[in-house]
């Protein structure tokens, strides 16, 4: 297998990554503590700056306020402190007050949540804003924010009093499945150091009760502006002026003349590992959780980067192993990684982590330890780490090709990582040239000796997770006790390496040829007709130098079958997918495609069946090989796929049922589109009568026909190399002999729902293990046929205009929410050309039990209110600002614009000319933010939504079902049942897993 992937002519001549001078290795040379490419110092009162000039995207920066005090500072009576004094931020200031600072941002296009906000973790607190600077003054008042969270952070009584509400709830939400297990393994994981009894969140005892005097000594004891930094990364036109800014905002801020040092805590070691069998009844699912607990690694010489990389590789390896065990004969889990992660400022960790079947935790724990111990025993092979090897050159290419356009973010967290935990930025060219000249010459042996620090003796804790108990302590210990024995033994036999074909497709297909060529030049997309009846349009751009997005479509989908049908075929893409749709097992295709960046999906959805792709330009012609794979490949359904992917779907269903959230969610949907087989959840009977067969034709049958399809293509290609590729694997996709899913877009079926036409006023109460409280409030949503277009961009502005004033009057008003979602559905609709489009705009957020009808009815008269008075001039700009702003950004992406083209041809005015169909959409959202003012706002919203909208809604309310004792003792004396009770903010999803559990944070 070649180190590099084939060099296209196209990158070559532009970029030329194969002519990257290596460099000589010298491993104890040092890196810089200046970090590559920033204006980077310091002013007289010790805060550090970093600031550069950085074009992606246009007329936009960064910024962030990074300090080094985190939750581990705490005493016992400030847990939560920490977290409290970021909220406070944006509550008041000195020169702001009454959440100003977030209404002063959005006006300017950056929207509370994506573009400014904060998390506050056990070593550190970042608040960041990413802010338009097209107007001279708006970076210069953007740094005024940065500057007096730094120092003049507002903590009263009264300030203290209206956010502990949000914190309140924030606290709540952490306490559902999710949050429970993360915060278990932080205790485990932390045992016998402060950070053990510091989680960011707090305690709800100091959250309800602190006073604001003990609040304001810790700000002032800790954010001292030795322990702070100012990043900047923008469109600026110089980084001087930049520099002088944050000169005039924070140079005359005075330092504390004798701050406390931030000290340093440990987490003592341990050699005999720790066990756990967490019992989460309400967990979504089976799993095992494995760390490997070590001092952290200090990034400072060649050699240290070096064995980064052998890191990287070890890890890799490791993975792919685990990724082929679990599509195996029987496997023991459903999916295992491993990752490495710095949790804490002195501590890192090796952590594997699997989902496996109910009652299957020792048996994942076993493989899991016996993979690690082959590893010890018999090394990874020269094939797997050449594969690693060609993954790795892959991705530092990818970065290379793109470092002249990467995200001010991106760059931004660099430094950011720099300050906090001293990590070197050394520049992406640089580092591609140490890659390249390291990579070549570590060998597998190398790699392999990693696998002695996953030792259960090296600090160790193992843990099951369970909705119901089955394993015990003394299970984990025997286990562990047995691979023992048999690496002591030597009774693990080598790994078994299986056969990997050399190419994709074992016969290039015959190139078609094109029908019809039309160019438009009003979005500068050419489309192409081809001879097999497949429509193509291409647009080129230099948003990125290594990315090419595609989607394809077809109308007609699940909505056409009959309910005797439906289950069966809606599994399709899922058991086709554990079998593989490139003609190829998924375990093998992961090898074939190793070095290249390339990745295809498909998806089956009610009117369309698509497929998508998001490739390098040099692996275009791989891409496209998989879409022709794709077309030519009858997948055949075995009994071992078969039955892995039905006893995943059982564990899913399972776990929806143990979720209080899906009994939640199952009602809102009956109540608002109907008792509908297509609404419906799918249960345990519906699995079982499942035809695979069935499922696999119905998959083989929607992609199929080339002639039905359109595919859009928009990125980095050179038109000269693409058409030919183009005109091979799409066009080379042979033409069925007869029509498969031929479907007039006007004819097809529509799902059947429909909205209440009442009142309706729920509680859904569902047993839980902390009481948890969420609310939906919708309302239908009716577009006239005559006026769509304009309609359909008019209702994007209402919902985002009544989100952000139920923001403003649950949360910043009354205190009483944590954060709140405004979103419509407008795809039950079939894509026919004619008629109304009906759906539905539905308000969400958690709360206090107690108080959520209250709130439903404070939400239901901020709608009211603005249909009968409207909204404010100043509402009216924010929400036409964000809009904008957004807009600007999108234009610099190639997803928007493959978007936006696709919307063109599915648009119900698309008649054959798909640069008319675009012009009119977007005569549309120019015709729509033109004649918005409060007036036309206020009509929109009495012709859209039900006028008064308290005639027309439902509401759905989550609460805890009490218990019988309880409900026992409530007829003799009123319960108090709920008031301390700890809420949910979010649906617990599958994350018990997720990599993020060591980022332990707190946003904002």
């Amino acid at each position: 297998m070649d180190l590099l992937p084939t060099e296209n002519p196209q990158i070559a001549k532009k970029h030329g990554f194969r002519s990257l001078k290596l460099v000589t290795v010298d491993l104890d040379q040092e890196f810089e503590h200046q970090p590559f490419g920033v204006d980077y110092g310091k002013l007289n009162n010790g805060l550090t700056y970093y600031v550069r000039s950085n074009p992606k995207p246009r007329l936009r920066a960064a910024l962030a306020l990074a300090v080094r005090v985190g939750s581990v500072l705490e005493e016992e009576s400030e847990r939560g402190v920490a977290h409290i004094v970021e909220h406070l931020a944006f509550s008041a200031t000195k020169k702001y007050t009454n959440h100003d600072i977030v209404k002063f941002l959005e006006s300017i296009g950056a929207e509370f949540g994506a573009c400014q906000n904060a998390v506050t973790s056990a070593d550190e607190t970042v608040y960041e804003l990413f802010v338009p600077i097209d107007k001279p003054e708006l970076l210069s008042q953007a740094i005024s924010v940065l500057a007096e969270f730094s120092s003049e952070i507002r903590v009263s009584k009264d300030d203290l009093e209206k956010e502990r509400g949000a914190v309140m709830e924030e606290y709540r939400g952490n306490r559902n499945a999710s949050g429970r297990m993360q915060d278990a393994q932080w205790v485990l994981m932390m045992e016998g150091s402060k950070y053990a009894e510091r989680l960011p969140i707090g305690l709800e005892k100091v959250i309800r009760t602190v006073s604001s005097e003990t609040v304001k000594q810790f700000y002032k004891k800790w954010y001292n502006l030795q322990n702070m930094a100012v990043i900047a990364v923008g469109d600026f036109p110089d980084t001087k002026s930049v520099v002088e800014l944050i000169k005039t905002h924070f140079e005359e801020k005075i330092s504390a003349s004798d701050p406390p040092n931030i000290p340093l805590f440990p987490v003592p070691s341990h050699e005999e590992p720790r066990f756990s069998c967490f019992v989460e009844s309400e967990a979504a699912g089976s799993a095992v959780m494995i760390s490997y607990k070590m001092p952290a690694d200090e990034l400072k010489t060649v050699k240290d980067y070096r064995d980064m990389l052998v890191e990287s590789m070890f890890l890799h390896a490791l993975n792919q192993r685990f990724f082929k065990i679990s599509r195996g004969k029987d496997p023991p889990y459903f999916s295992c990684s491993a990752a490495s992660d710095a949790i804490v400022r002195p501590l890192k960790a090796y952590i594997m982590s699997s989902t496996c079947k109910e009652k299957g935790t020792l048996q994942a724990l076993e493989s899991m330890l016996v993979e690690v111990a082959r590893v010890r025993i018999h090394g990874f092979s020269e094939r797997e780490v050449s594969v690693v090897r060609a993954l790795l050159i892959s991705e530092i290419e990818s970065a290379y090709l793109e470092r002249d356009q990467m995200q001010s973010t991106s760059l931004r967290d660099e430094y950011i990582q720099h300050f906090i935990h001293n990590e070197p930025v050394i520049g992406i060219e640089y580092e591609a040239q140490l890659q390249k000249s390291i990579l070549p010459y570590i060998s597998a042996s190398e790699v392999s000796k990693y696998a002695e620090k996953l030792q259960t003796s090296c600090s160790c804790v193992l843990k099951t997770i369970e909705p119901q108990a089955s394993a015990t302590i003394d299970d984990l210990k025997n286990v562990v006790s047995k691979i023992n024995n048999f690496e002591n033994e030597g009774t693990i036999i080598p790994w078994d390496e299986e056969y990997i074909p050399e190419e994709l497709v074992n016969v290039k297909p015959s190139p078609g040829y094109i029908v019809e060529q039309k160019e438009y030049s009003n979005i500068g997309a050419t489309e192409l007709t081809l001879s097999n009846g497949m429509r193509v349009c291409y647009k080129s751009t230099d948003f990125f130098d290594d990315q090419v997005l595609f989607t394809g479509f077809s109308y007609g989908g699940l909505s056409e079958l009959p309910e005797s049908e439906y289950f069966s075929c809606s599994m399709g893409s899922t058991i086709a997918g554990e079998i593989g749709v490139f003609g190829h097992k998924p375990s093998v295709l992961m090898e074939m495609l190793a070095g290249k960046r390339v990745e295809v999906g498909t998806k089956l959805g009610a009117y369309m069946r698509t497929f998508s792709g998001d490739c390098s330009p040099s692996d275009l012609e791989t891409a496209l090989q998989l879409v022709y794979q794709l077309f030519t490949t009858d997948v055949i359904p075995g009994e071992e796929e078969v039955n892995i992917v039905m006893q995943m779907s059982e564990e899913a269903v399972n776990a929806q049922e143990r979720d209080p959230y899906t009994a939640f969610a199952n009602r809102v949907k009956e109540l608002n589109y109907g008792n509908s087989y297509f609404f419906r959840p799918i249960r345990i009977s519906d699995l079982r009568k499942v035809d695979p067969v069935k499922a696999c034709e119905y998959f083989n049958s929607c992609f199929k026909d080339p002639s039905t399809f359109t595919v859009v293509i928009a990125g980095n290609i050179d038109p000269s190399i693409s058409i030919p590729l183009i005109l091979q694997y799409l066009g080379g996709i042979p033409k069925s002999p007869k029509a498969i899913f031929h479907y007039n877009r006007d004819d097809l079926k529509g799902l059947p729902f429909k909205f209440p036409t009442t009142i309706i006023r729920e509680v859904v109460r569902s047993p839980m293990v902390e009481a948890q409280c969420s609310v939906q409030l919708c309302f239908p949503v009716v577009l006239k046929n005559g006026t769509m277009v304009e309609e359909i961009h008019c209702v994007g502005f209402l919902s985002k205009l009544i989100e952000t004033k139920i923001l403003q009057v649950l949360r910043f008003k009354y205190g009483q929410i944590y954060s709140a979602c405004v979103s419509v559905f407008l795809g039950g609709n079939k894509p026919s050309r004619t008629g109304d489009v009906r759906g539905d705009m539905s308000i969400n957020f958690s709360c206090d039990p107690e108080i959520s009808s209250k709130l439903v009815d404070l939400a239901l008269e901020e709608v009211v209110r603005l249909q009968e008075e409207g909204p404010t001039d100043q509402d009216v700009a924010t929400v036409l600002e964000i809009e904008q702003r957004a807009h600007e950004n999108g234009l610099q992406e190639n997803y928007y614009w493959l978007e936006r083209i696709l919307r063109s041809y599915q648009s119900r005015v698309y008649s054959g000319d798909v640069g008319t169909s675009f012009k009119v959409q977007d005569e549309g959202r120019s015709r729509v933010r033109g004649s918005l003012t409060p007036s036309t706002a206020q009509s929109a919203l009495r012709r859209i939504l039900p006028y008064p909208c308290k005639n027309q809604y439902t509401s759905v309310i989550l609460m805890p079902q009490a218990s019988r004792f309880k409900f026992l003792r409530s007829l003799f004396k009123r319960s108090d049942y709920g008031r301390d009770a700890k809420i949910l903010a979010a649906i617990a999803g599958i994350t018990v897993l997720a990599a993020c559990l060591w980022r332990y944070s707190r946003k904002s």
